[in-house]
C-alpha cells in the first residue's frame, strides 16, 4: 500500500509544482532531504516514531523548513506526511516525483556498472551514446563493481544490457557445456 500512497502524492506534488514552475526546484529539495535523513540517521529518526507527538513533529519540521529556506510546496508536503504518520514514504515520493519530472522533460535514467571508475569523458560519450539508442535524453548514475571483471552492465528503465566480461564468460561456459 506504500507505493500507492507515495506514487499518489507525488502525482498531486508534481501537478501543482509542474504548474507553477517549481517541479525542477522540489526534485532537487525531496532528494537532498532523504540524503539528509539517511545521513543523519540518528538525529532524524525522531520524525518517523509513532509515538512523538504529532506536534512536536509538526513545529519541528516548520522550523526546519523555514530555516532550510525549503519552497512552500516541499514544506507543504513535509507537514501533510507528518500530519498524516507518513514521513516514512518521503524516499518512495521523491523517487517517483524525480521519475514523473524526467517523463515530462523526456529524459530517462540509466544505471552503468563497471570494473573501474569511468573518466567524465567516459561518462559523457556513453550518455551520449546511450541517448541515441533510445532516443531520449539521458542521465548516468555510475557505479563500480569489480566483480563484474570489465565490460559495462548497463540499465535503462527495465532493460538492462550486459557487456561484462563475466557474463562472456558464462555465455562461454554454456556454449562448451552443450558441445560437450
Amino acid at each position: 500500500m506504500t507505493d500507492r500512497d507515495a506514487a499518489r502524492y507525488a502525482r498531486e506534488l508534481f501537478e501543482v509544482t509542474w504548474r507553477r514552475g517549481q517541479a525542477e526546484t522540489v526534485a532537487q529539495e525531496l532528494e537532498t532531504l532523504v540524503s539528509a535523513a539517511r545521513d543523519f540517521e540518528t538525529q532524524v529518526r525522531p520524525l518517523f516514531h509513532p509515538l512523538v507527538p504529532k506536534a512536536r513533529k509538526l513545529e519541528t519540521i516548520r522550523r526546519f523548513t523555514e530555516a532550510a529556506g525549503l519552497s512552500r510546496p516541499t514544506a507543504v508536503l513535509l507537514e501533510a506526511l507528518a500530519q498524516h504518520y507518513r514521513l516514512h514514504l518521503l524516499g518512495p515520493i521523491a523517487a517517483a516525483f524525480r521519475e514523473r519530472l524526467n517523463q515530462k522533460q523526456g529524459i530517462v535514467q540509466a544505471r552503468v556498472t563497471t570494473a573501474t571508475p569511468l573518466t567524465r569523458e567516459q561518462t559523457e560519450a556513453l550518455a551520449a551514446r546511450l541517448g541515441e539508442l533510445v532516443g531520449r535524453q539521458v542521465v548516468l548514475s555510475t557505479r563500480v563493481d569489480p566483480s563484474i571483471i570489465g565490460g559495462v552492465v548497463t540499465q535503462v528503465g527495465s532493460v538492462v544490457y550486459d557487456g561484462s566480461v563475466t557474463r562472456q564468460l558464462a555465455r562461454m561456459r554454456e556454449k562448451l557445456v552443450e558441445n560437450v
